[in-house]
């Protein structure tokens, strides 16, 4: 009995490790314009993923996310657009209409991914990873409305969330990426 107990106690631990283990760099995600993205391709940079939907009332969000990543895109940092039609309907666009929408009305060159479910029962992988502390070891952080930010280190981890009404460019989401970007210009040259 006392053996049994201990192999449960192991495989327990082991499970609960490999799935803290488990990195940002461990998903791939299909593009705006479906082609497949491996986000180990981001190794090495700060990442902030925003869910986006073009008719919410925190829309123009994209020009703050935009004026974000001109701001240090040149520093090992992007900004990654999941649209999601998750609440109120509020994305109803095909991929080719989000990104029409996005790159004609606020000048979007970040990164836009293909429209994914961000909450519910067909949430996609990545953002289960993102909201659930089991899997990402860090925190659990349900998706509450239309551009919720999450903030990824450049070792591929969850770092923070930001609630969707946070502007893009408030001191703590600014400062919070400076720091980040600070701490991985520390790690390299030393």
């Amino acid at each position: 009995m006392k053996k049994f107990i201990f192999t449960l106690f192991c495989a327990m631990t082991t499970c609960m490790v490999s799935a803290q283990e488990k990195t940002f760099y461990d998903f791939t995600v299909k593009t705006i314009d479906e082609g497949c993205f491996h986000l180990t391709e981001l190794k090495g940079k700060v990442v902030l993923l925003v869910n986006t939907a073009s008719r919410c009332g925190l829309t123009p969000q994209y020009a703050s996310l935009q004026a974000l990543y001109d701001r240090f895109k040149e520093q090992n940092f992007e900004i990654i657009g999941f649209p999601a039609n998750n609440f109120k309907e509020q994305e109803p666009g095909t991929n080719a209409e989000i990104y029409e929408f996005c790159t004609v009305n606020y000048g979007v060159t970040f990164p836009m991914m293909a429209k994914i479910s961000v909450a519910g029962d067909d949430i996609a992988p990545l953002y289960k990873w993102l909201t659930t502390k089991d899997e990402n070891g860090v925190l659990d952080a349900k998706v509450s409305w239309n551009f919720q930010k999450f903030l990824i280190d450049a070792n591929g981890r969850l770092t923070a969330t930001f609630a969707p009404k946070q502007e893009p460019l408030s001191e703590e989401i600014v400062s919070a990426i400076e720091q980040l970007l600070h701490n991985y210009e520390l790690r390299i040259t030393n």
